[in-house]
């Protein structure tokens, strides 16, 4: 089993099919989800699956929503960020996540790898996203 970090490649199929909006006029729901180090999720990830989800005190299958901060550019990269989230009060351990769309398939968006297990005992388990510029955001395409 094993988590590696990428945008996964049928999201980039679902952008050239204009099933993904981002825009902040749209009914899109977008969420991130917690899995254990037991799964297996990579680039061919294609839909959120409960299984290998963690679970615990404070945290609820599916995730947590996300709130999009508007798609922007910069020279010839696009791209855009999520507001930071955070699982209050929760008693849960993490390898990875995975950003999808909520709804229909669940279609998956990004993978996230933790590079370890991370813990929360009772307190707040937050995923902090990276700075939304051309080198560093969370979903770029150059």
């Amino acid at each position: 089993m094993a988590i590696t970090q990428a945008m996964c490649t049928s999201f980039k199929k679902a952008l050239l099919d204009g099933e993904m909006d981002f825009s902040s006029d749209t009914s899109d729901v977008f969420k991130i989800a917690l899995f254990t180090s037991s799964a297996t999720l990579d680039a061919s990830t294609t839909a959120y699956s409960t299984t290998n989800e963690v679970s615990g005190t404070g945290y609820t299958a599916g995730g947590n929503t996300l709130t999009v901060v508007a798609p922007t550019t910069s020279g010839t990269t696009a791209y855009l960020d999520f507001s930071d989230t955070t699982w209050a009060s929760a008693t849960i351990t993490a390898r990875g996540a995975v950003i999808y769309k909520s709804g229909g398939s669940n279609p998956a968006i990004a993978v996230l790898d933790f590079g370890g297990d991370k813990t929360s005992t009772n307190g707040d388990f937050t995923i902090q996203f990276p700075t939304a510029d051309a080198s560093t955001a969370i979903i770029r395409i150059a």
